[in-house]
């Protein structure tokens, strides 16, 4: 599905409690989410040095965060099953926390990833 300009700047406009459900919803829906790559995938920090994980809910909202730091890096898909059977238990693993839903002013949510998958879960549980 491709996003309009309108859409996507009323999303990126949203508290980050809100993006963060909107990222539940469409990772459900469309079976996928959204990481930045170049020769590996972009990573983040929080303010105490752990490192975070960035995802967003469609291509266009990864786009908008290639920048700065993470100049040169191209929106790449992870399907749902990927993203829950492998992703996230190497970023527990690795003590990697998951970013939802960053924008090019806001670091978004990092929740646990097991509140992420719970989350996705019982999303998925609505269809």
């Amino acid at each position: 599905m491709k996003l309009n300009d309108k859409q996507i700047s009323a999303v990126i406009a949203l508290p980050s409690k809100d993006r963060y459900e909107h990222f539940i919803k469409v990772v459900a829906d469309w079976q996928e989410a959204w990481g930045l790559y170049q020769d590996g995938w972009a990573l983040a920090g929080t303010d105490d040095g752990v490192q975070v994980f960035p995802l967003w809910p469609a291509k266009e909202y990864a786009q908008l965060c290639a920048e700065n730091e993470w100049v040169g890096h191209e929106p790449r898909a992870i399907p749902l099953s990927e993203l829950t059977g492998e992703l996230l238990p190497r970023l527990k693993k690795d003590g990697v926390l998951p970013g939802v839903f960053y924008t090019p002013s806001n670091k978004g949510v990092t929740p646990s990833v097991e509140e992420l998958k719970d989350a996705i879960d019982a999303e998925l549980s609505n269809y």
